[in-house]
């Protein structure tokens, strides 16, 4: 039965094998999205997640924390790729990511149903923690399947054409989750969406893995691959083929360190790290930042096809070296132009624009204990609006001592720009994304290409997931770390010491891809 459907696909038209592959992209795409989506939900809602899961006496703690733990999905995501891996060149495309959809599916509903810290303590943080690594053990497989499948089923001179839909769907599964956070966050009050409504966009993933299930479930098999299967020409040992032997190894290698991890990078800065960047270190209102970065991303996102089509033109390698070496040049004065755009300092403050007033609450659950909220509000002459909260504990004796000092307050800032700033930051984080659709565009091609057919699911799906999961996974936790250090050394522009992370493993993947990979594009291994 394979053997007939390999040799009904290589009688079809040109007409009608564009026709299947436009089902296979679909099929494929929806589910690889609604992965996307799952996985992003969390990153997307990380401020918020933070006060949930984990203890609330230190904030930069907790969020540092929901960081960690935001990249550990990402860290687990090559084990996840030789496990799936190996399953998906010993029985098939088709079945093995149908089980990562499932288990990426149900991982994110239980995430939306875990009590807070506050209920159930230190069970909370570890619950999570486990649902997070099983949700990058699902992503893990997914990509490598959906990009290996479409590329199978792709003519070998529009393969970076017909992937490049594929490299769309990370991005549009962010923009998904930014805008169920926005419609979720518009429908209920800020105190209800604090309180419950912020599982919802986890519940409402269960509903969309259930459709992508059925439309998977009714999907063929990849031509290439019945091909060799039928012919037994399937790899017996696909972790042994692809690592046990130096020839493919020094390609994994080559793939991981020539082009997988600076493209992680560029990919997690343009993305994740600007949201993070705006939200933490600029203390823009999340609801903006949402609003942005989904204008920025859907502006950018026809790119990815763009480049995949351009790289069957001129070749992935001189595309991808390009973006790279662009953002790492860019970087800093994009980055230095975004925290600059709402410098308060040199900004009027207009007339009655000053708004204080002091607040009391008692402490739920200590009585003698009062919390006292000061409220600051300061309204600028070009629309800006600053409002700072400062929140005490109050005894009855006077302030709450903490080693014989009056304990700090906790300070929360918000900054609401004006629709100048607004536009600025957009097209600053749409360039950023240029950035990323110039390296991810063209690399499921490129990766597919590397790998002969019976070890292509495995081969690929290695040094891709280490050079997104790892090296641009840790890149939130990592950048943040960096940036909170050289404000506490008193660094003048201490807001862009994060960004020395992904400059370096960028330019030391170019270095490395322009010396060693190939110029052309690669069709021997089909």
């Amino acid at each position: 039965m394979s053997e007939n459907h390999h040799d009904a696909y290589q009688n079809m038209t040109e007409k009608q094998k564009n026709r299947t592959i436009w089902s296979v992209i679909t099929a494929s795409s929806l589910g690889t999205l609604i992965e996307w989506y799952d996985f992003y939900i969390f990153g997307s809602l990380a401020v918020v997640l933070s006060t949930k899961f984990f203890p609330a006496d230190n904030p930069t703690a907790a969020f540092l924390s929901t960081l960690a733990t935001f990249a550990a999905g990402f860290v687990v995501r090559p084990f996840g790729a030789l496990f799936f891996g190996r399953l998906g060149d010993l029985i098939g495309r088709k079945y093995t990511f149908l089980v990562t959809l499932l288990i990426m599916g149900f991982s994110t509903f239980l995430i939306g149903c875990i009590p807070s810290y506050e209920t159930i303590g230190f069970m909370a943080p570890v619950l999570v923690l486990i649902l997070r690594l099983l949700q990058g053990l699902a992503l893990g497989g997914e990509y490598g399947g959906a990009a290996t499948y479409v590329a199978e089923y792709a003519q070998p001179h529009r393969r970076g054409y017909w992937t490049s839909w594929i490299q769309t769907t990370a991005t549009a599964g962010l923009f998904i989750s930014l805008i169920i956070i926005l419609i979720t966050k518009s429908t209920l009050s800020a105190e209800d969406f604090d309180n419950w409504g912020w599982r919802v966009p986890f519940w409402i993933s269960i509903l969309m893995v259930g459709v992508s299930y059925i439309i998977r479930k009714n999907m063929k098999e990849s031509p290439l691959f019945a091909k060799a299967k039928s012919e037994g020409k399937t790899s017996k040992n696909p972790l042994k083929e692809s690592f046990g032997n130096k020839f493919n190894f020094k390609f994994v290698l080559l793939a991981l360190f020539g082009a997988a991890m600076g493209q992680g990078v560029i990919w997690y800065t343009g993305q994740f790290y600007a949201m993070s960047f705006l939200q933490k270190v600029m203390n823009i209102e999340s609801a903006q930042v949402d609003k942005l970065m989904a204008i920025a991303l859907l502006m950018g996102t026809p790119f990815f096809v763009f480049f995949g089509w351009l790289s069957d033109k001129v070749g992935r390698k001189a595309i991808m070296m390009t973006g790279m070496l662009v953002a790492i040049l860019a970087y800093r004065p994009i980055y230095d132009k975004m925290f600059n755009s709402i410098d308060l300092k040199s900004k009027t403050v207009a007339k009655n624009g000053l708004v204080e007033k002091r607040t009391a609450k008692i402490h739920d659950k200590i009585a003698t204990d009062s919390l006292i909220t000061f409220h600051k509000e300061l309204t600028y002459t070009d629309g800006t609006l600053m409002k700072k909260d400062s929140i005490v504990h109050w005894s009855p004796a006077g302030p709450v001592m903490k080693d014989g000092k009056a304990e700090e307050p906790k300070v929360t800032q918000s900054v609401k720009i004006n629709t100048d700033t607004n536009m600025l930051l957009i097209f600053l984080v749409f360039i950023q994304v240029i950035f990323v659709t110039m390296v991810y565009g063209p690399i499921a091609a490129f990766l597919v290409e590397m790998f002969p057919v019976r070890i292509r699911y495995t081969s690929m799906s290695l040094p891709y997931h280490i050079g997104n999961g790892v090296f641009g996974g840790l890149l939130p936790a990592v950048a943040t770390y960096l940036v909170t250090t050289g404000k506490e050394a008193g660094h003048a522009t201490w807001y862009l010491e994060g960004l020395w992370y992904p400059i370096g493993v960028a330019s030391v993947c170019l270095l490395i891809g322009l010396f060693y990979l190939k110029n052309k594009n690669n069709n021997i291994h089909d």
